[in-house]
C-alpha cells in the first residue's frame, strides 16, 4: 500500500513539476520542497531502512545536479525537483533515473536545436566549453574571445525545459522497478535480451 501511496505522490509531483517548467519555464518552491518533505515522511512510514535510503537517493540528485548548478546550466528549481525524486526513488533507482532523464533531456536539446536551426550556434559553444575547460566559473563558461559567461540567463540561449526529463526519468525508473516482476520493464528488456 505505501508503494501505490508513493507512486500515486510521484506521478502528481512530476506532472506538476514538468507542467509548471513547460509554461512557466520555472519550477516552483512549494512544489520542489513540499515534495522533498512529502517523500521522507513517506518514507518514515516505510521505517528508518526506508527514511534512510530516501535521504541517500536525495543526496545523490543533490550532489550530482549542485554542480550543474553552480556552473548555470541547471535551474534551481530543477536542482530542487531532483532532490526530491531522489527521495522518491531511493539510492538504487536514482541511477537509473538520471541515465533516462539524460536521455530525453538529450532529445529535448536536439529538438530544440533543430527547432532554432542553431546547429552551428551549438557547435561554436560546445567547441568554446570544451577548449575552455579550465576556465570554468560559478556563473558559466567563459569564452576566450568575450570573457562573457555563458549562462541559462545568456541572452539567445537554448534552454529546455529539464523538469520534464527529470520527470520522466523519475517515473520511468519508479515504475521499472515497482511492477510486477513479470511485467517490468527492467524484467522484460533482460527477458528479451537473453
Amino acid at each position: 500500500m505505501l508503494n501505490v501511496v508513493i507512486g500515486t505522490s510521484l506521478v502528481i509531483v512530476m506532472g506538476a513539476a514538468g507542467w509548471f517548467d513547460l509554461r512557466e519555464r520555472r519550477i516552483p518552491n512549494f512544489l520542489t520542497l513540499s515534495a522533498l518533505a512529502g517523500a521522507l515522511v513517506l518514507r518514515l512510514f516505510g521505517g528508518f531502512e526506508s527514511f534512510a535510503d530516501g535521504l541517500l537517493g536525495a543526496a545523490i540528485g543533490l550532489g550530482l545536479a549542485l554542480p550543474f548548478f553552480l556552473a548555470g546550466g541547471l535551474g534551481g528549481g530543477d536542482v530542487k525537483l531532483l532532490t526530491a525524486a531522489g527521495a522518491f526513488l531511493g539510492p538504487t533507482r536514482i541511477w537509473f533515473c538520471l541515465l533516462v532523464m539524460a536521455l530525453v533531456g538529450g532529445v529535448m536539446a536536439l529538438v530544440a536545436i533543430a527547432r532554432q536551426r542553431a546547429f552551428r550556434r551549438t557547435a561554436a559553444n560546445l567547441h568554446t566549453l570544451m577548449a575552455t575547460m579550465g576556465s570554468k566559473t560559478f556563473t558559466g563558461w567563459k569564452g576566450p574571445e568575450s570573457g562573457a559567461a555563458v549562462t541559462l540567463d545568456t541572452p539567445g540561449v537554448i534552454a529546455v525545459p529539464y523538469g520534464v526529463a527529470i520527470g520522466v526519468g523519475a517515473l520511468v525508473a519508479w515504475f521499472a522497478y515497482t511492477l510486477e516482476p513479470g511485467w517490468s520493464l527492467l524484467g522484460t528488456l533482460s527477458g528479451w535480451l537473453q
